[in-house]
């Protein structure tokens, strides 16, 4: 495919998603149906697509236009490629410039602030200005570019030089980040990760970076009983497992589904992990992990689409379900023991507020708090320990 032809099905792309359908989705078909597509073709649509909803305010402004013309537009402008050049309507590439169009892109360029600006909701502005105060703008310039790949070393089979050395062996790669002991950031390679032997054979895990330094800052007693009630796929209990090899760490969700994955990576890294079924949590722990269903905001480099969907109602939804998880979870903390809630959330409500109430409501005191943004390098992620009282 041409450049001008990926940006031509990105168009189409586009299109479908504003209309309703799930980006993977949208992808995944569109791959399918276009079987001539080789992997370099279909990783630079992907690529035009993520761009696009990153940065889909701006895009907007810049293209005159926020639908899937509008934004390739946008983009072709943002990287100084003239559009009269791969809007053309030769061969595969996007019709021609209309009047109204040659007229949109004519205008003056925004400055580069309200630019950024413009790529949050615009209902959610107030909130994350007021949330993220002296940090906004430089926040707000981050979000916008495609998220760093870290990689966890399980430092029970390798050494992160070790580690380091098996990736770039296939072709991978990478060097530490002060944030976490255990960090390496990918460089190059990303895509063959998922193939390469020191995935496979438990070297390393897909883990962001603020995330590992949470996990790997936590101070905990030999065989200490941890839970980790909000489990997903178990990449905080596989940290903590690597960190802590006499915990006895049991995994729990509220969905078994979401847990499939827990047996084969625990394997993988040489883990013992126990499942509970969903509510059927026994006992108490010294340690009880929240790791809370949000917005995440925090991570929409990565989920861009997932910004644009998000309502005041469902962020209300998200608050008051984060309230009913840390009681539940709550009732699991052995005396003495330790809560820790986390999100990957930017936005106070979701995190310093739901810490608040929860102390407010008697028997627990806030130990220590901690809250990461793009600035730090990883995801914005935020982690309140809490000690039962």
């Amino acid at each position: 495919m041409t450049p001008a032809a990926r940006i031509a099905a990105a168009i189409t792309l586009l299109d479908a998603i504003a209309a309703g359908e799930p980006a993977e989705r949208a992808l995944t078909n569109w791959g399918r149906a276009h079987r001539f597509a080789g992997s370099g073709d279909r990783a630079a649509v992907r690529d035009h697509v993520y761009d696009a909803l990153r940065c889909r305010g701006s895009f907007a402004a810049l293209g005159g236009a926020a639908d899937g013309r509008g934004l390739m537009l946008g983009m072709c402008r943002a990287a100084g490629i003239d559009p009269a050049t791969v809007f053309t309507g030769a061969g595969h590439a996007p019709a021609p410039l209309t009047e109204a169009e040659v007229a949109a892109l004519a205008r003056p360029v925004p400055a580069a602030a309200d630019l950024a600006a413009s790529d949050w909701p615009d209902w959610l502005l107030p909130q994350l200005r007021a949330d993220l105060g002296a940090d906004f703008d430089a926040v707000s310039d981050a979000m916008r570019a495609r998220a760093p790949v870290f990689l966890r070393v399980n430092l029970a089979r390798a050494s992160l030089a070790e580690a380091a050395l098996a990736l770039a062996r296939e072709g991978i790669g990478t060097e530490p980040h002060p944030l976490a002991a255990t960090a390496l950031r990918v460089l190059s390679g990303a895509r063959r990760i998922a193939a390469a032997q020191a995935y496979l054979q438990g070297l390393v895990e897909l883990q962001d970076v603020a995330s590992q330094a949470v996990i790997g800052g936590l101070a905990l007693p030999e065989a200490a009983r941890v839970l980790d009630y909000c489990a997903g796929g178990g990449g905080k209990a596989l940290a903590l497992a690597a960190a802590h090899p006499g915990a006895r760490i049991t995994a729990h969700d509220i969905d078994a589904g979401r847990m499939k994955d827990i047996p084969p990576r625990a394997a993988r890294a040489g883990a013992r992990i126990a499942q509970a079924a969903p509510g059927k949590v026994a006992g108490v722990f010294d340690l009880v992990l929240v790791d809370a269903p949000c917005s995440g905001s925090g991570t929409w480099r990565r989920t861009p689409e997932a910004k644009w969907r998000l309502t005041p109602a469902r962020l209300a939804e998200l608050t008051a379900l984060q309230d009913q998880i840390l009681e539940r979870a709550a009732a699991h903390v052995a005396p003495g023991g330790q809560l820790l809630y986390m999100t990957c959330s930017l936005l106070a409500a979701e995190n310093d507020a739901r810490l608040s109430a929860f102390v407010r409501r008697g028997g627990f005191a806030l130990a220590e708090r901690r809250s990461y943004s793009p600035r730090d390098g990883g995801d914005g992620f935020f982690a309140g320990l809490l000690r039962r009282l």
